[in-house]
């Protein structure tokens, strides 16, 4: 008989999510529901206001990639009027897109992700001499590996933890036997864990050279970006190349070497394809290149559809197969519509509570995530799906740095199926984005050298629908917006967190994180560590995924929480 255990809540930041799981009697996830808790959000407060004021509301959904928000934001009222923006403009976007997606990632992997990898109390007892030969093997010069830092290191995690104050390293599963390695090996991770809190304020000042400040920046307008003076000063532009490049000496000489390691370490689990989970990938696009119609605009990594795991075909998206079904959500719609549109959605809480025992109610609404879902089918974005569709679109760079990785630790291609492979994805989209830094700064200088200082396009405001479509570092981004009257009528966004979490859909079909963890393993059911790593791996943000308030400020419902 299958038994129930929740984990509640799940993440370490951005957001209330509550994953429960049956547990069949041979150890294995036999059923999964991803639920988010928290009542929250920005969207219907939208209405009535001026369509250019969109981008600094809706960048508050989120306080991590505040950027992502406030881009697509002004991006779909450009749509909506017809704005095309100069090129220097998609330059110093450009330029902050790249810093907040590195940003993400590293800390992403190291505060958020990488202790569901490492064990901190088997660091405590590691050898400094062990733990430099074995950083060596993977990479040539590896980031702060040496017997003095490391015995630094481990005198502070020890201090750290006889004071009984554990911060971060609260409530984890020490000793679990799912972790896989060596104390010394568990010492490098912890190393470069605390070197990522001084190095991630590199690429956040970074953004805020051209964003105005961090993480909510403030340079983007309607039209263009107001930090043209920024863009044309050499010193400036220098400050943003120097604060990169010691970003990505730390991505070069420490986060993927530390990919390698667990990728060498936890091989198995890759191989055997743990949190694989869905087989159709989405990517809308990462980093516009240019202001073409965006089914013809070229990015830094392709839109497109992979199904099934078949990478010899790359569908094209089409931006009218989306929609939002609240079967399993605390949502219903009007009418007796199941699927609606984002241009014409609607956003109307019907939470139904749970059950006497504290479950969730999983026959009728369980979370306050809809269920987004592409041409009637459940989807996975975010890096990994990025990676294989331009993989399978035939990218040189995205081919070169999967094989380069694959190859390197003699894993098969199917490997990427996996928590694991997903994990790696993402260090490796980071070296591609940050590969491509010096272009973009190259592009940007050139161009103001042959003359053309321009960084805004006059336009005239217009009513009408407008959308925006790209990639955040958590995965397919879309904002959708109506303007009747020369105000805002409706504003929807549909976010990665969104596609991932989503419940169930009318037909039954798991989102990602559900079917990610399906016919999973647990070593201790009662510890579900492999739970906790799945879900991680896709990061996600709650914050970002329910976006519901009253802007009358009515009482919508009253909870009362037991403490």
């Amino acid at each position: 008989m299958a038994t129930k255990t929740i984990i509640d809540p799940i993440t370490r930041i951005e957001g209330h999510l509550r994953i429960e799981i049956e547990v069949d009697d041979a150890g294995s996830v036999e059923e999964a529901y991803s639920s988010s808790t928290a009542f929250r959000g920005l969207e219907t407060i939208m209405k009535g206001r001026d369509p250019r004021d969109v981008g600094l509301f809706v960048q508050r959904i989120c306080g991590v990639c505040t950027f992502h928000h406030y881009e697509r934001g002004v991006e779909a009222t450009e749509h909506a009027y017809g704005v095309q923006i100069p090129p220097n403009a998609r330059s110093v976007r450009n330029l902050i897109w790249a810093a907040q997606t590195v940003n993400d990632h590293t800390v992403h992997f190291y505060q958020l992700h990488s202790m569901d990898w490492w064990d901190v109390v088997s660091a405590l007892s590691a050898d400094p001499v062990k733990a430099t030969e074995i950083a060596h093997q993977y990479h040539a010069t590896p980031y702060n590996a040496s017997v003095s830092h490391y015995q630094r290191v481990a005198e502070r995690l020890t201090a750290f933890v006889q004071s009984g104050q554990l911060g971060p390293f609260t409530g984890g599963y020490w000793g679990h036997p799912a972790y896989k390695l060596s104390p010394e090996e568990n010492l490098i991770i912890a190393s470069h864990y605390l070197d990522c809190l001084g190095v991630q304020r590199a690429s956040a000042k970074a953004s805020a050279i051209f964003g105005g400040k961090n993480p909510h920046p403030q340079s983007l307008i309607v039209g263009g970006v107001t930090s043209a003076r920024d863009a044309i000063n050499a010193e400036r532009i220098g400050q943003y190349q120097f604060l990169m490049q010691e970003t990505m000496d730390f991505v070069e000489r420490a986060y993927i070497p530390d990919l390698m390691l667990l990728a060498d370490k936890y091989r198995e689990e890759g191989l055997a394809g743990h949190g694989g989970g869905l087989s159709n990938y989405m990517s809308f696009g990462a980093m516009s290149l240019g202001e073409q119609a965006w089914d013809q605009r070229p990015f830094l990594l392709p839109s497109g559809l992979v199904r099934g795991r078949d990478l010899s075909t790359v569908h094209a998206v089409d931006p009218m197969k989306i929609g939002e079904e609240v079967a399993h959500a605390w949502y219903t719609y009007s009418g007796n519509e199941t699927s609606l549109h984002p241009l014409e959605g609607q956003t109307n809480p019907a939470y139904e509570g749970f059950n006497d025992d504290g479950s969730l109610k999983t026959e009728g609404g369980y979370s306050w995530v809809k269920s987004p879902r592409y041409d009637g089918a459940p989807v996975e974005v975010g890096p990994l799906a990025r990676m294989l569709v331009a993989y399978a679109s035939g990218h040189e760079r995205a081919i070169e740095v999967m094989d380069a990785f694959t190859d390197r630790m003699n894993l098969p291609f199917e490997f990427w199926y996996s928590t694991l492979g997903r994990t790696v994805a993402r260090g490796v989209e980071t070296q591609i984005v940050g590969g491509y830094i010096p272009e973009l700064l190259g592009g940007l200088i050139n161009n103001v050298k042959g003359g053309d200082e321009r960084f805004f396009t006059r336009y005239t405001a217009k009513d009408g629908q407008g959308w925006a479509m790209a990639e955040a570092p958590r995965g397919s981004l879309s904002h959708w917006i109506t303007v009747r009257n020369g105000q805002i009528d409706n504003y929807q966004a549909i976010v990665p967190t969104t596609w991932n979490s989503s419940p169930k859909d009318g037909r039954d079909q798991r989102g990602a994180y559900e079917a990610s963890l399906v016919g999973q393993p647990l070593a201790d059911p009662t510890q579900p560590l492999e739970v906790v790593r799945t879900v991680h791996s896709f990061d996600p943000c709650m914050a970002c995924a329910v976006h519901v308030l009253n802007r009358d400020g009515e009482e919508l419902a009253v909870y009362e929480v037991a403490v």
